[in-house]
């Protein structure tokens, strides 16, 4: 008789994840463009990175440039179109909803730009473990999933320990820059990273809306439900933003 199978314990983690039923033009977009995907070995859960996984992040690009990494970018509008902007910067984006990385790749496509990879994972696992320390120029978390009610608050992105996490990855002067349409979430986020003691916040209070991030559809109806969009910023070490 075969042994039972342990069960795997699942971890707290910030997102859901959605079925991976691709539509065609997202079928064809993660064929062609599979290059453009990074794959690394997970632990037990699919979205997981196992602990010695790692990318050599140089040979991934082809060249050596500051990094810019977005965690949960949804289907890639802002990515695709900041990384047209800024062909001298390489950007990593990480996504565990597989046809909104299909879409990324075919909106990278149209745009021209050769300068994003993409990572099928849990941004956390995958900030932790696959970017060195002091190396990332820019982070994103934008629009994280707000959990809204109040027994669902430990699930939300924003935390000292996340915080503590991205200060580690951060460059010198790197720079964090957040969004959300959720005031308490907002609020939140504003009292623990203001408090914390490696990041200083750039505009000693919410953040000017980023010019180079475009309207997404979520943030537009996010507007449309009479919601304000609260923009955030914050870099390691002190100095203003730009």
């Amino acid at each position: 008789m075969d042994e039972p199978r342990p069960r795997v314990q699942r971890e707290v983690v910030s997102f859901v994840r959605r079925s991976a039923r691709m539509n065609p033009s997202q079928a064809k977009a993660w064929s062609e463009r599979q290059h453009w995907v990074v794959p690394v070995p997970p632990r037990e859960t699919s979205t997981s990175v196992a602990p010695d996984a790692h990318v050599d992040w140089v040979a991934a690009f082809g060249r050596e440039a500051p990094l810019v990494v977005e965690l949960g970018g949804g289907t890639g509008d802002v990515i695709a179109a900041v990384a047209a902007r800024h062909p001298e910067r390489d950007f990593i984006g990480f996504e565990v909803f597989e046809p909104a990385v299909a879409s990324t790749l075919s909106k990278c496509a149209r745009a021209g730009v050769t300068n994003v990879r993409m990572v099928v994972a849990d941004g956390v696992d995958g900030l932790g473990t696959l970017i060195d320390d002091g190396t990332v120029t820019e982070l994103w978390t934008f629009f994280p999933d707000p959990w809204h009610k109040k027994r669902h608050h430990k699930r939300r992105l924003v935390s000292t320990g996340f915080a503590d996490l991205v200060a580690a990855k951060l460059a010198p002067h790197g720079r964090w820059r957040l969004a959300t349409d959720w005031a308490d979430y907002a609020e939140a986020m504003r009292e623990t990273l203001d408090d914390h003691p490696r990041l200083v916040n750039c505009h000693d209070g919410w953040a000017p809306r980023w010019q180079d991030r475009p309207r997404t559809k979520y943030e537009q109806k996010g507007g449309d439900a009479g919601r304000t969009i609260y923009d955030l910023c914050y870099r390691l070490g002190e100095g203003g933003c730009t």
